[in-house]
């Protein structure tokens, strides 16, 4: 089962085991992994499962479609190179060992 690695605003590390198929959102809320709201549950209606991919996989990532390029305008912390909704990253074996950092807010 693919990894991925959730690093906290204060660099603390947690490393979840995510199903393949489901989003690395969903990974987040289901091992409680603080600092991801999803307030909308995963619809790409809000920006509240931001986070920053880390440099060495953005490339490996499909690029953010229109509308979740449309809700990163509207994130609580900084945007940044890397800055993707959690919601929209589809977990692979591809994507095991996948990092990612939690803004510092959410709101």
């Amino acid at each position: 089962m693919p990894e991925v690695t959730y690093v906290a605003a204060d660099g603390t590390e947690r490393k979840v085991q995510v199903p393949e198929g489901r989003s690395v959102m969903q990974g987040a809320i289901q091992n409680g992994v603080r600092g991801i709201d999803a307030d909308c549950g995963g619809v790409l209606s809000c920006a509240t499962c931001h986070v920053y991919v880390d440099p060495d996989w953005v490339d490996r990532l499909e690029p953010p479609s229109e509308d979740e390029e449309d809700m990163l305008s509207n994130t609580a912390a900084e945007r940044r190179d890397g800055s993707r909704l959690s919601c929209q990253i589809e977990m692979t074996e591809d994507l095991d060992g996948l990092r990612v950092q939690i803004p510092e807010t959410q709101s």
